[in-house]
C-alpha cells in the first residue's frame, strides 16, 4: 500500500470530504505530506472500484466517502504490517549507527 493510499484510508476512520482528507493527512503527518486533489481524487475513485471506500453521502456538492468492511479489514493488515516494520527497524538500527 502506497503512503499516500494509508493516509487516505486512516482518515477515514470517520467519514469525510476530499477537502477534509486533504486536511487531516496534513494534520497527521505533521504537514510532511500534503495530497494534491488529483491525488486524492485519483486515490478515492480506485478505491471505490476496489470496494475499499463507498460514498456515504453527497450533500451540498461535496462529497463525502466512508471506509467499506473490507477497508477496515485492509488498513487493519496494514497497520499491522507497519508495526512489524517499525519494531524490525527499532531492533536492528544500532547495526547501522
Amino acid at each position: 500500500m502506497t503512503e499516500t493510499a494509508f493516509y487516505i484510508l486512516l482518515s477515514l476512520g470517520r467519514p469525510r470530504h476530499g477537502y477534509g482528507i486533504v486536511k487531516h493527512v496534513e494534520e497527521i503527518s505533521g504537514s510532511r505530506l500534503r495530497l494534491g486533489s488529483g491525488t486524492v481524487y485519483g486515490t478515492l475513485t480506485k478505491m471505490q472500484k476496489d470496494g475499499i471506500i463507498t460514498v456515504f453521502a453527497d450533500e451540498e456538492r461535496k462529497t463525502v466517502y466512508e471506509i467499506t468492511e473490507t477497508g477496515k479489514k485492509l488498513i487493519l493488515s496494514e497497520i499491522d504490517r507497519l508495526k512489524e516494520l517499525h519494531q524490525n527497524a527499532l531492533t536492528y538500527e544500532e547495526d547501522f549507527l
